[in-house]
């Protein structure tokens, strides 16, 4: 939703109501990782897509799709390239419908040794 008196922007929204009866489906923090745990790259694109990947691979085991998601965090190490980073994951992060909710932040440091950014989802899937 994009109330009046606030921005508009296609890259996200303000509000999202999620449907009664949906499943809300949270994804803790993902990382640029590999199955094994290890980061894949020191490139912020190189993790920023993989990522991506994480989060996809763990909303699939619940039922649900990036198309789902309704809120996004993004955590970037202070100097990862934000622009490289953003470009890099932007398409995925639109839905077939309004912009998810977004919430960014530059941090000094991640969980994940080496890690540049970590990504969390909230998703609501209608039944159906």
């Amino acid at each position: 939703m994009q109330p009046a008196g606030l921005v508009v922007s296609p890259a996200f929204s303000h509000v999202a109501i999620v449907p009664a009866g949906a499943a809300t489906i949270y994804v803790g923090g993902q990382n640029g990782v590999d199955d094994t745990g290890a980061v894949v790259s020191d490139d912020v694109v190189e993790q920023s897509v993989r990522t991506i990947d994480n989060v996809s691979i763990a909303l699939e085991a619940a039922g649900a799709s990036l198309a789902d998601v309704v809120q996004w965090t993004v955590l970037l190490v202070a100097d990862a390239d934000l622009g490289a980073a953003y470009g890099a994951i932007a398409p995925r992060l639109a839905t077939s419908g309004a912009p998810p909710l977004v919430t960014a932040a530059r941090v000094a440091g991640l969980g994940v040794p080496g890690a540049l950014i970590e990504v969390s989802a909230i998703a609501a899937v209608v039944p159906g």
